[in-house]
């Protein structure tokens, strides 16, 4: 009896295994992240569309607001950077963050910062040093960031006037990306 046990838990071992393989396959093709969707062109609404998160406090773009949401900005199209004032990349496309926040406020549109794991005192001296003139807001407890995915920064996603992201940039922003990236969207009718 035992020679048999042996090899009968061998089997129910494998046979668990193959199971455990052919769902994790199974699984793969209904990835849903915000990646998949822009890659696909199957856009999803933004993540924590109605999330209030608290706006800077002294960040000049606040127009005394305590809170913003994604929904506020809901009929533009609103480029959301998740930044932090210790991040060398964040530091150096600052530059190309104003440039595109020219670009879209001439169409009624915005650049919204997201503070990441960052003091509201560093990211109010960033917000001066690199002159930033668009509301920033602080992911207070990483919710907002947890939502998108994001694991470091700097990332940035583009959100259409119907309130889907329909583009991403997942590291330091360039100028070719957002020439390149922006006007398109602007264009477009929702």
């Amino acid at each position: 009896m035992r020679r048999y046990a042996v090899p009968a838990v061998i089997t129910a071992v494998a046979v668990a295994l193959l199971i455990v393989l052919a769902t994790g396959i199974a699984s793969q093709g209904t990835n849903n992240s915000i990646a998949d969707g822009v890659a696909t062109h199957h856009y999803r609404t933004a993540p924590d569309l109605h999330a209030q998160l608290p706006a800077l406090a002294g960040d000049p773009a606040d127009g005394g607001r305590r809170t913003r949401s994604l929904a506020d900005y809901r009929g533009r199209v609103v480029l959301i950077n998740l930044f932090a004032s210790w991040c060398v990349p964040c530091q150096a496309e600052a530059p190309v963050l104003r440039q595109a926040q020219a670009l879209l406020s001439a169409h009624g549109g915005t650049v919204l910062g997201v503070t990441y794991q960052d003091s509201p005192q560093n990211a109010l001296s960033f917000i001066r040093r690199y002159h930033i003139d668009y509301p920033v807001v602080r992911d207070v407890a990483g919710a907002f960031a947890n939502a998108y995915n994001v694991n470091g920064v700097p990332d940035t996603f583009v959100m259409n006037r119907a309130g889907k992201i329909v583009a991403l940039n997942l590291y330091q922003l360039t100028p070719a990306w957002v020439h390149q990236t922006l006007p398109r969207i602007i264009a477009e009718q929702s």
